[in-house]
């Protein structure tokens, strides 16, 4: 009898300077929750403007707000540790749990500090950057330090407020941050439009077998996200493109970590349950840079692998490669 795993909870960290649009992500993260119970923690309640239509009747309590949707806001104050605790110590459990990282901090170090509740799986660092502001606050020898580490620090820099810039400034932009981040996944966007497939990682419900495909189990596709009702006119499907497969074939544990410590360029997120041995399973994970591989439960509908990136740039013959056989 295989012994489940006890569930870890996903944490994501979302870091960026001041201006940059943390704010703005968050709350969008917060109205598309749909359901999914959140525990948000932020510097101060005031900046993050929540939808008043969220909040619930008695409204703020102490450092806590409950949201109606089932999340809640935690003011984090002085001590990130206590507030941590105090949503990991919550009479029902969180499904996810986010820090805003103020705009001066390091958000890898805020990350590592939640890492070290054993009761946290880190899910990822998403940085922003103001397009139409950064290079011009890069050159400031005061926030250089600043502005790199959080760049650095990042699974995913999303170039926010696109709008503002032309295509010649936009391009700097790109090359100051591939310049820092290297081969980090980099996305535009204009008012914080991260689409939630990226920001919660990926559902392996949706998998299913495709029909004609020509190699079986495996499947592509260009719709990477079924939220996109926010009616700015953006075709987040048109942005990204996704594979899936079901493998049937038992993986080696250790060439799947080697895997993803070199993990082809292109590759956005992806997650994934598959054999490691005689009636052991395992949950692959990858999320910008980084990648792990755990023991999991035996799934209730089989091996799946999930997989998104950039529209045109999503590795697919590697991935055929490493998980289509």
């Amino acid at each position: 009898m295989v012994t489940r795993p006890a569930a870890r909870i996903p944490l994501t960290v979302i870091g960026g300077f001041l201006g940059a649009g943390k704010t703005t992500l968050l709350n969008r993260w917060l109205r598309e929750a749909k359901g999914r119970r959140m525990a948000v923690l932020v510097n101060d309640f005031g900046a993050l403007n929540i939808d008043a239509a969220l909040i619930e009747g008695n409204g703020a309590n102490g450092d806590t707000i409950a949201l109606t949707n089932g999340c809640v806001c935690c003011q984090i104050g002085d001590d990130l540790t206590r507030a941590l605790i105090q949503v990991l110590e919550a009479p029902v459990p969180f499904e996810a749990v986010v820090i805003e990282a103020s705009g001066v901090s390091d958000p890898w170090r805020i990350a590592q500090m939640g890492m070290a509740a054993p009761e946290l799986v880190l899910e990822g660092v998403i940085v922003l950057v103001d397009a139409g502001a950064v290079l011009a606050q890069a050159r400031d020898p005061l926030l250089t330090d600043t502005l790199e580490r959080q760049v650095k620090a990042a699974d995913l820099v999303v170039v926010n407020k696109v709008d503002r810039v032309d295509e010649d400034a936009l391009g700097r932009v790109r090359e100051w941050v591939t310049g820092i981040a290297g081969k980090t996944p980099q996305i535009e966007t204009l008012q914080a439009e991260v689409p939630m497939v990226l920001l919660e990682g990926l559902s392996l419900a949706g998998v299913r077998e495709p029909e004609g495909c020509a190699v079986s189990g495996c499947a592509h596709g260009h719709d990477a996200d079924d939220h996109d009702d926010h009616g700015h006119g953006h075709d987040h499907g048109a942005l990204f493109d996704t594979w899936s497969c079901r493998p049937e074939r038992v993986f080696d544990a250790s060439e799947l970590r080697a895997w993803l410590r070199d993990a082809p360029g292109g590759l956005l997120r992806l997650k994934g349950l598959v054999r490691t041995g005689d009636g052991e399973w395992s949950e692959i994970q990858f999320a910008g840079r980084h990648g792990a591989v755990r023991k999991a439960a035996v799934p209730h509908d089989g091996a799946a692998v999930v997989a998104i990136g950039l529209k045109g740039a999503l590795p697919e013959s590697a991935l055929q490669a490493a998980f289509g056989l």
